[in-house]
């Protein structure tokens, strides 16, 4: 299929699956007119693409564990000691900026007078433990 049909067929911008070929996430072959063509795969794999995108994973943790993820809705993965170990560190560094904004929020907060109290509640964070 060419890049038009994959980007209806997934909801995806042009610019988006030009961008995850550019960052090594998607593969594309070329035809003799220099369009690109996808296989029948690539629909799972935009999909796997975006499931973890939304996860919060960069590109370049992606592109690193992507061959251990298959499926697409849901995506499935394979927990090698290696993915674990950078599942838990993308938990720890994202519970570090969850902290930051925590802390952020508190002193922007503080700012305001009794008479203009806060309209929002603080959000609260489950306190499960990383996989």
């Amino acid at each position: 299929m060419n890049i038009g049909e994959l980007a209806q067929l997934t909801g995806v911008s042009r610019r988006s699956l030009r961008y995850y070929e550019q960052q090594g996430l998607l593969c594309a072959e070329r035809d003799p007119h220099g369009y690109r063509r996808y296989g029948p795969d690539a629909a799972g794999a935009v999909a796997r693409i975006r499931a973890l995108l939304a996860a919060g994973l960069s590109t370049d943790v992606i592109r690193g564990i992507l061959p251990c993820v298959s499926g697409a809705d849901p995506i499935e993965l394979t927990l090698c000691p290696e993915l674990v170990h950078t599942i838990r560190r993308e938990l720890a560094e994202m519970d570090a900026r969850i902290e930051e904004l925590r802390c952020s929020r508190s002193a922007l907060a503080g700012y305001l007078p009794g008479r203009y109290p806060d309209p929002s509640p603080p959000i609260t964070a489950s306190t499960s433990s990383p996989a």
